[in-house]
């Protein structure tokens, strides 16, 4: 791929992804992920727990591929139960662990600080379940699900096998009988309220690794994978990976999105885009609308969009590792006002490294305090 999301699994963001590691009974984090780029092409990296103890995991990250493309990373961090003042995070949810909180929670005095709450600590971030530990998932997504109260959690199931190609967050299921049944757990802890399901980022746009084989298979279980999870709650909105503008081709990308079940209403609301990547979210947009044009289906089918740091646009030499120069971009909402564009989301948690500013999946205040000033 071109560009693909950055690191997405290696840990994850302050405030667009979140993580849930099973780490024996802790609570579900908020944790963003990098993903590199082909252009600026991203993959995901395995989430790392922040200090306190939780279930959930830090957003993936991704990783620039040379002779393969990866996808971005993931979550962003949510809050403690105190509710967001920001109008324009509508009903999102904001989860009550992650690394930036933690940050700010333990920094009170740092001149930092302030910014680095009120512009992301403060901000809804999605919550990523990157661990494949069958025994606990349910309950995991469970505590999220039920804590949100009136609020749409934003979760992200990522455990598919052969994850980032082996990249930075590679993990994943043993395979994928193992993590259809992996699934059919998550499904179980959805409740019955509205939540948002972004379904295992760069498993569609980042998948020439795989064998045409090992694709169609890969392709069938993320069918059922949504099947399963709109069977389970009725209400959940699940959006499959379209990668992002700098990567596939609208046309190919919906190809592959339409044998992963994405054109079907009982499996699929619609895609995602950018994850853990920078492109400009009026890129994007076009972006996605070209690729649900391309892929059919329901009318009804939408997009959102990650835009937890693309306030500046992608560097134009393709970096994808911390790159400087980035910044935030628009907060979290479901009222985009933007035809077909139902949501932007913080999927990647910023502030979370990709792995050069800090370790992959870690929280980096000094890159967290640049984005949020950029």
């Amino acid at each position: 791929m071109v560009a693909a999301a950055s690191v997405v699994a290696a840990v994850g963001t302050v405030a667009g992804m979140v993580s849930a590691l099973d780490e024996g009974g802790g609570k579900d984090r908020a944790r963003p992920k990098v993903t590199k780029s082909p252009t600026l092409e991203p993959l995901p990296a395995v989430p790392t727990p922040s200090a306190s103890a939780s279930s959930a995991e830090p957003s993936p990250v991704k990783s620039s591929a040379s002779p393969v493309p990866k996808p971005k990373p993931k979550p962003s961090t949510p809050r403690p139960k105190r509710t967001t003042a920001d109008p324009s995070a509508n009903s999102l949810y904001r989860h009550g662990d992650s690394q930036v909180i933690d940050w700010v929670r333990a920094h009170r005095g740092d001149p930092r600080r302030p910014l680095i709450e009120s512009r992301i600590a403060d901000r809804p971030a999605a919550v990523w379940f990157a661990e494949y530990a069958p025994g606990t998932i349910t309950s995991r997504v469970r505590a999220v699900s039920s804590g949100a109260g009136s609020r749409v959690p934003v979760v992200v199931p990522y455990a598919i096998p052969d994850r980032d190609c082996g990249g930075a967050s590679q993990g994943g299921a043993p395979d994928l009988a193992a993590y259809d049944a992996w699934i059919g757990k998550f499904a179980a802890g959805l409740g019955s309220g509205e939540v948002i399901v972004i379904l295992e980022p760069d498993a569609i746009a980042l998948s020439e690794c795989l064998s045409a084989k090992q694709r169609t298979a890969r392709y069938a279980s993320l069918a059922r994978a949504g099947r399963t999870l709109k069977a389970a709650n009725p209400r959940a909105r699940v959006y499959f990976d379209a990668g992002h503008s700098g990567w596939n081709a609208a046309a190919k990308q919906a190809g592959r999105l339409r044998a992963a079940g994405a054109a079907s209403a009982a499996s699929s609301d619609g895609i995602f885009t950018n994850v853990s990547n920078f492109h400009r979210t009026g890129d994007e947009a076009a972006y996605a609308r070209k690729v649900l044009s391309a892929l059919g289906g329901p009318p009804g089918l939408g997009a959102v969009i990650d835009t937890s740091r693309n306030g500046n646009g992608a560097p134009a030499d393709g970096e994808w590792c911390d790159p400087a120069g980035r910044g935030l971009g628009p907060s979290p909402t479901l009222r985009t006002g933007v035809a077909r564009v139902d949501a932007y989301l913080w999927i990647k948690l910023p502030g979370e490294s990709d792995g050069c500013k800090g370790a992959p999946g870690t929280f980096t205040p000094g890159y967290a305090y640049d984005l949020a000033r950029g």
